[in-house]
């Protein structure tokens, strides 16, 4: 019944998304913020259980949650804000935050590709595994260049993101590290978007630098990664 009830009404698929995400958050705070419950975490799983349970066809779903997706870009345009706020900041260590890109952007997809590749994994899968750390948009668009799998790559790309999120706060811990230019910086050039909401709660400016470094390494990835693909096949 319900599965035909969303079938016939769409729209009920953007309220349901609503209602876990709000679910999501209110458990996540009511758990004094633990980092294995993050609402964009758990939030991805139980839209999936959902899915699953009511038979709902993936695009069937992307295409009710359409002003979702909307959205996000004009969250995207907002970053701009607490970039601005902090330029200041971004300019005075522009030198550490450049050679810091400049080292993950290669170290990141070669240590990916390199261990599939020990593994035993086919020429599409480790494609599929050089954007990982890349947002998603970008991370499509490298796909669709490189002849990767884009599903395979998507899936990939929220996967990093969110392990990225679930963990940084115990990685900053264990290794002392609590200056937020250095935490959000890391924590965007690997976790992208998912890791960067995750910055976000930590600090502004924690948030501003990682989304720093999600467009920069997402710029940069997205421009170097096909030639050096060209280049090696």
């Amino acid at each position: 019944m319900i599965h035909n009830l969303l079938q016939d009404y769409p729209a009920l698929l953007l309220v349901l998304t609503i209602i876990i995400y709000t679910v999501s958050l209110y458990i996540y705070q009511r758990s004094n913020k633990n980092v294995l419950l993050l609402p964009v975490v758990s939030a991805i799983a139980l839209v999936i259980s959902a899915l699953l349970v009511f038979d709902i066809d993936y695009g069937t779903y992307f295409e009710s949650v359409e002003a979702i997706h909307f959205l996000l870009g004009t969250a995207t345009v907002a970053l701009a804000v607490p970039l601005r706020n902090n330029f200041h900041l971004i300019r005075e260590h522009a030198l550490p935050l450049t050679i810091s890109l400049s080292v993950m952007a290669i170290i990141t997809p070669v240590l990916s590709v390199l261990s599939a590749w020990i593994l035993g994994a086919d020429t599409a899968v480790l494609l599929s595994l050089a954007p990982k750390s890349i947002s998603t948009p970008f991370a499509i668009g490298v796909a669709e260049e490189i002849g990767a799998y884009p599903p395979l790559v998507a899936a990939i790309v929220i996967v990093t993101g969110a392990v990225v999120a679930v963990v940084s706060s115990s990685v900053f811990k264990v290794f002392s590290i609590d200056n937020p230019i250095a935490q959000g910086f890391s924590m965007g050039l690997v976790g992208h978007g998912i890791a960067t909401a995750t910055a976000f709660e930590m600090s502004v400016k924690t948030g501003a630098f990682s989304a720093l470094a999600m467009g920069l390494m997402g710029l940069s990835t997205s421009t170097l990664l096909p030639y050096f693909v060209a280049w090696l096949v």
